[in-house]
């Protein structure tokens, strides 16, 4: 998206578009090098390759075809809201589109807008029949496993629906590598729009109130590190440092 779109797309926003539009900036602007560095020593910095890349290639702009990582400002800032009219404009499409496919090239369940640096209150989520063939039966019942057809909502609202709590191990794409037990509502319910402006509602339990729950917490600039049990967080890789 360039830089006259990415104007467009924030306009589309009811409120917060000052915030929202310093924390874009923020997350979209490269560090100067300090004078006192040479030119040799700015290369040393980053890879060979990477740095002839970044002066070649024109600086990506979002929504980005990949998930921004943990310290992006734009993952600890609170979303703003999409305005309804704008919800089926190309502006918002393009944004739903990327984030659909990134989803699903990442194999992950649930994204959120802020997760490809567009500070906009819309989630993505999606369990594929693939998927629950994957897991083991006793994964299955334990987890609250199901099938999931795509699933959009813009302007999303949270209701619990049973105060009860299950602690589980989660991971997401914006934390790359790790993993933690996390304490979410056993059944919750969530209304909005769909992608094409349409108000939708939904109620979840089990692991889709788990994955839908996360995608809430993005949006208000909440990481999964922030509700964690600290002592369950792992490297995912763990045992492949001892190999």
């Amino acid at each position: 998206m360039n830089q006259a779109s990415w104007v467009v797309l924030l306009q589309l926003s009811r409120g917060g578009l000052t915030a929202a539009g310093r924390r874009a900036g923020a997350c979209a602007r490269v560090p100067p090098v300090p004078r006192s560095h040479s030119y040799s020593s700015s290369v040393k910095v980053r890879p060979y390759l990477r740095y002839i890349k970044r002066k070649i290639l024109p600086h990506p702009s979002p929504p980005y075809g990949h998930v921004c990582q943990v310290g992006d400002p734009v993952l600890r800032g609170h979303a703003a809201p999409v305005d309804p009219e704008a919800v089926s404009g190309p502006e918002v499409q393009k944004v739903i589109r990327t984030m659909v496919t990134v989803m699903r090239r990442l194999g992950c369940v649930g994204l959120s807008a802020p997760q490809l640096g567009v500070p906009l209150r819309i989630l993505t989520l999606e369990y594929p029949e693939r998927m629950l063939r994957d897991s083991r039966p006793a994964s299955r019942e334990l987890l609250g496993l199901s099938v999931q057809p795509l699933r959009i909502f813009v302007n999303p609202q949270l209701t619990v629906l049973d105060r009860r709590t299950a602690l589980f191990q989660e991971a997401c794409e914006s934390i790359s590598g790790f993993s933690a037990a996390v304490p979410r509502y056993l059944s919750v319910g969530v209304s909005g729009l769909n992608e094409k402006g349409e108000a939708v509602t939904w109620r979840a339990s089990g692991w889709p109130a788990r994955i839908l729950q996360h995608e809430m917490d993005h949006l208000d600039g909440v990481l999964y590190v922030d509700r964690m049990d600290s002592k369950t967080f792992i490297n995912i890789g763990w045992q492949e440092h001892n190999e």
